[in-house]
């Protein structure tokens, strides 16, 4: 059979009684949240496949930390030849039509005006699906699925087994977004627990030491002494907090810190100037920390700045990473520093490095991360 030929829809009766959430159950069923996403999508993708007649799906929602839209997840189709295709609602008109329209919308004619060229020519697309994942008046993304290639006709039965599917999806998904940032509180109670532990113990022992050292009468043998034990007592307290294990996420970027700057250099917008310095690469380790740093760098900028340039440099040598974002135009203060910049302190101070963040000269605004290199020890 031709690819160009129809492809018959399948009869009503093979959708009967289907149970879509009895589904998603047995295939999320050992899925938990701690499961990289692309895994967790894959899955969905998957029900697609197995409750309808389509062979291929792929699931795109938007990334609101970076800003752009990306595959999560696919069933059938190689992820990595869906990793690169960067769509929007104007290069994508299928899936503008099945969000605002909040329906399955089937295309046969002039594929490539609909998506990426990219994407129907990698995929050989005559014949192409966009359901909408929404629910509850949120739209988290759309599932685009053919059967394979080929020209087919979809029935009114599984068009509305779709939708449903998409609305069921959407609902899982949320259900985990929700469950994920309520570990992510959890965890933020824990960060600022080992703050609060820190300020209390750590920092008002050496605040006692400085008022007793910052006296002006010379100290005795006995406060010299008072002095070494506070100092000593502060350092153990210090140690004992940090070696808590507080037992962060797991990250999943799918990207790179070069990836980033560049897609941040190329995007519309901000003007950013890019300096990097030693070698190129960044360790695994630090990778997704050094772009949580740049992500919210620059989220900041955006909301508390009119930047005429962003200046972004990176520098690793023997010892260090350094990544450093700078622009002008900062606007009066608004209060204390976000919580992103926060959080990314204490992860940074998990791996022994800072986050320190401030005024420079002018309007200025610094955010700078500095991370110490593992040594191998022989």
């Amino acid at each position: 059979m031709s690819l160009e030929q129809p492809i018959a829809s399948p009869p009503p009766s093979l959708f009967a009684g289907v149970e879509p959430l009895e589904v998603f159950v047995e295939l999320l069923a050992d899925i938990d949240m701690h499961t990289a996403p692309t895994e967790f999508y894959d899955r969905i993708c998957e029900a697609i496949c197995r409750l309808t007649t389509m062979r291929r799906a792929a699931i795109f929602m938007a990334d609101e930390a970076r800003r752009r839209v990306r595959a999560i997840g696919s069933y059938g189709i190689p992820f990595e030849q869906l990793s690169p295709i960067r769509p929007t609602l104007v290069n994508t008109p299928i899936a503008q039509r099945a969000l605002l329209e909040d329906k399955v919308v089937v295309v046969s004619e002039r594929i490539e005006e609909e998506v990426p060229p990219e994407y129907a020519k990698l995929l050989g697309i005559t014949t192409l699906v966009c359901t909408p994942l929404s629910a509850g008046g949120y739209a988290y993304g759309v599932i685009c699925a053919d059967r394979g290639g080929g020209r087919f006709e979809l029935s009114d039965g599984e068009r509305h087994l779709l939708w449903t599917l998409g609305k069921t999806a959407a609902l899982v998904a949320a259900a985990r977004n929700v469950t994920r940032q309520q570990e992510r509180m959890r965890r933020l109670g824990e960060r600022l627990d080992l703050a609060r532990e820190i300020h209390e113990s750590v920092l008002q022992r050496l605040f006692g030491v400085s008022l007793v050292l910052g006296a002006e009468q010379p100290l005795d043998r006995e406060e010299r002494e008072r002095c070494r034990i506070e100092m000593t007592e502060a350092l153990a307290d210090l140690r004992r907090a940090l070696e808590r294990p507080l037992a962060p996420l797991p990250t999943e970027t799918g990207t790179t810190l070069a990836s980033e700057l560049e897609r941040v250099r190329k995007s519309p917008g901000m003007v950013v100037e890019v300096d990097w310095h030693g070698e190129s690469s960044v360790p695994s380790d630090i990778e997704p920390l050094a772009q949580s740093v740049l992500a919210e760098a620059l989220r900041n900028i955006a909301k508390h700045a009119d930047p005429t340039r962003v200046e972004v440099a990176v520098s690793r040598d023997e010892d260090d990473f350094m990544l450093e974002v700078r622009n002008d135009g900062a606007r009066a203060a608004g209060g204390d520093p976000g919580m992103g910049l926060r959080l990314a302190a204490f992860e940074a101070l998990q791996q022994g490095g800072t986050v320190d963040f401030g005024p420079v000269e002018g309007e200025g605004w610094r955010v700078r991360l500095v991370v110490p290199l593992k040594q191998e020890v022989d």
